[in-house]
């Protein structure tokens, strides 16, 4: 992402801008790698060259990683098993199974989601209960991730006529990101 962004910053001085998005990078390194194009001084070519290179040595990189996840992911049952929840992929599987150090020492799921950081905060006196906003105790990345997924899974509820009533309801009754939090 930084080299990306470098890139964008670069190109945008010389007035060659492009949208957001990391799909419309490689119109960018089109742009850079294309001899022909006049609108790119030569010097500032070599100097973009090296970004271009990095990013795409990046990319590779990742999909590589992200590859030999998938493969280990089908050779690990609790791993396999874990993504048969939905919202929960090959990443996210791996990143549990990396990050949660005994899952069996969770009496429930209502304790991993507290160790994790996914409940509101109690700030309870007197009887009363008051519930705030979630602790974001736990690890952030396996936080985000999760999210993510469940993200994913609203937005085939909110199109489905046939989707889980229960999440449609929570949906009714609450704004999307805090559905997809509870969801998480």
């Amino acid at each position: 992402t930084q080299a990306v962004n470098a890139l964008r910053a670069h190109l945008a001085e010389l007035g060659i801008i492009a949208t957001a998005g990391l799909a419309k990078v490689e119109a960018l390194v089109a742009i850079i790698r294309d001899e022909t194009d006049a609108r790119l001084p030569a010097a500032a070519r070599f100097a973009l060259m090296a970004i271009a290179d990095e990013i795409e040595a990046s990319a590779d990189q990742i999909e590589r990683l992200e590859r030999a996840i998938v493969v280990e992911v089908k050779h690990d049952e609790d791993m396999r098993r874990l993504t048969t929840i939905p919202g929960v992929g090959a990443i996210t599987a791996a990143t549990i199974k990396a990050l949660v150090p005994d899952p069996g020492g969770f009496k429930s799921a209502r304790h991993f989601a507290a160790w994790l950081g996914l409940t509101p905060r109690s700030h309870s006196s007197g009887g009363k209960e008051r519930l705030g906003r979630i602790s974001k105790m736990g690890n952030p990345e396996l936080r985000s991730l999760l999210v993510v997924g469940a993200t994913a899974v609203l937005r085939v509820v909110r199109n489905d006529a046939w989707a889980r009533p229960w999440l449609k309801a929570l949906l009714a009754r609450r704004p999307f990101k805090v559905a997809a939090v509870a969801q998480a």
